[in-house]
């Protein structure tokens, strides 16, 4: 008679079974083919005021660390009217070896009203896009309206995907390619028109309007001497203890980061940041909410020091979801 009297909201978890659920799976090359880019140049941008106006849910992500192998990273992010997003991106330095990607993530969605699963996807292209992306929309958002000529440093995967943004923000009649490795800015300077390799580091920084930074690098690529007034910086490396970005220059201009966690110890915060206090920068989003100032002046250097955080993740994902359905991109699956 008690088990009769039961409701659905009185009965105990033991009395139902989840089932079978509709989840749709996402390859890289379906990811690929559903997000528009400039879409999403657009989404990372609300999704960093949103973050600023403190409706994201975006906790600190552990790391787990394999010795002698490399290190994964859980990444969890929401905001009401999207997925709940659960990434797990793992950084192998030795997989470029193998002709393997070193960063290998996968991402999975949730109804946030039920918590049952609703996609997986192929991370990899989304953790190189949204980083590239967040990057990018510092340079739109801060970049002198003049900007003509741009360098970028790295000729890896996110200098690739920084090539392929930045002409979506500005009308650039350079970029050039910085590497440690000449042949690699080589190659792809020919990927990309208006791309040129330049071996001398220092000229090209010297003679660009923004400079974006774009290595795995664990030393400084660039001096913060080199320079000049006016130019925006932008830098999304992550290789403590030191790293690509050198501190020097954030005391040089305005600094700008994704969220005040920045200045926290790293895996949370950036490696670069560390001994800054966090009133040293301003979140980006602020400043696309108009409650901080962007660019002051012509002369003035702006600063973005990005660490990837999961709110970029869910945004990306969460468009590259509904995308695909509208597409018909995927494969259906009961789980």
């Amino acid at each position: 008679m008690l088990d009769a009297a039961l409701t659905p909201a009185t009965k105990g978890s033991t009395a139902f079974a989840k089932g079978l659920v509709d989840v749709l799976i996402l390859s890289e090359d379906d990811v690929k083919e559903s997000l528009d880019l400039r879409e999403l140049l657009d989404a990372l941008a609300s999704g960093f005021k949103a973050l600023s106006r403190g409706d994201v849910v975006n906790p600190p992500r552990p790391q787990l660390d394999i010795p002698g192998a490399g290190y994964s990273l859980a990444m969890s992010a929401w905001t009401p009217g999207m997925h709940l997003s659960v990434k797990i991106v793992n950084i192998f330095e030795g997989n470029v070896a193998k002709s393997v990607p070193s960063h290998l993530a996968t991402i999975n969605l949730y109804d946030p009203a039920t918590g049952l699963p609703v996609c997986v996807m192929d991370g990899t292209y989304i953790t190189a896009v949204r980083t590239s992306g967040s990057a990018v929309v510092s340079v739109r958002a801060l970049a002198r309206p003049d900007a003509k000529v741009a360098t970028v440093v790295g000729a890896g995967v996110q200098g690739h995907q920084h090539l392929t943004l930045l002409p979506l923000v500005r009308d650039f009649a350079e970029l050039r390619i910085v590497s440690k490795h000449f042949a690699d800015a080589e190659e792809l300077a020919r990927r990309h028109p208006r791309a040129r390799a330049y071996a001398d580091a220092e000229e090209a920084v010297r003679g660009s309007d923004v400079v974006c930074l774009a290595t795995h690098a664990y030393e400084p690529v660039i001096d913060a001497a080199w320079v000049r007034p006016g130019t925006h910086v932008s830098s999304v490396g992550v290789a403590p203890p030191r790293g690509e970005f050198p501190t020097a220059l954030a005391h040089k201009g305005r600094l700008y980061v994704e969220s005040k966690d920045a200045f926290e110890p790293f895996p949370v915060g950036c490696a670069e940041l560390a001994g800054l206090a966090a009133d040293a920068g301003t979140e980006l989003g602020d400043m696309l909410l108009g409650r901080a100032p962007g660019r002051t002046h012509d002369d003035e250097i702006t600063i973005y020091k990005g660490m990837g955080i999961a709110m970029e993740d869910m945004v990306a994902a969460d468009l590259a979801f509904r995308s695909a359905r509208r597409l018909g991109k995927g494969t259906k699956i009961l789980l």
